[in-house]
């Protein structure tokens, strides 16, 4: 499973049994960072169920540019200890640095209208995060 944490959206990400492709999957609102908490703990569990599997949650790690951490840097930092505590499932991070310009180009082509892509971004951007996780540590 993939995450992009967002201030107001969580994207989240699945791949295929295989660990090959990631796919879009959801995109949370919470309204607070513990109801970020409890949302994403509540899909993992759901996931994990109806899926058959989940053994491994990656986490986007915002950055500056030049790799240095930003602001987002220390809550995203915060969700994954925390979420650690929620879950037995194994989390790493994974350098989400222009994900999301990344996702909006890709959308583009194929959502005409910015709400649209909008809707869809966070849980692109998720995918990205996923997929460039995938394709790092494929074997």
């Amino acid at each position: 499973m993939g995450i992009d944490h967002g201030e107001r959206r969580i994207g989240v990400a699945i791949s295929d049994e295989t660990k090959t492709l990631a796919r879009p999957f959801a995109v949370l609102q919470p309204g607070s960072s513990q109801g970020a908490l409890d949302e994403i703990a509540r899909l993992i569990a759901r996931t994990a169920a109806d899926e058959g599997s989940l053994d491994l949650i990656v986490v986007g790690l915002p950055a500056r540019l030049d790799g240095t951490p930003n602001e987002a840097t220390a809550r995203v930092t915060a969700f994954v200890n925390a979420l650690a505590r929620r879950t037995s499932i194994p989390i790493v991070t994974q350098d989400e640095r222009l994900s999301s310009r990344e996702a909006e180009s890709r959308l583009a082509p194929f959502r005409k209208g910015w709400r649209e892509r909008k809707a869809l971004l966070d849980a692109a951007s998720a995918a990205i995060i996923l997929q460039d996780y995938l394709d790092r540590t494929k074997k």
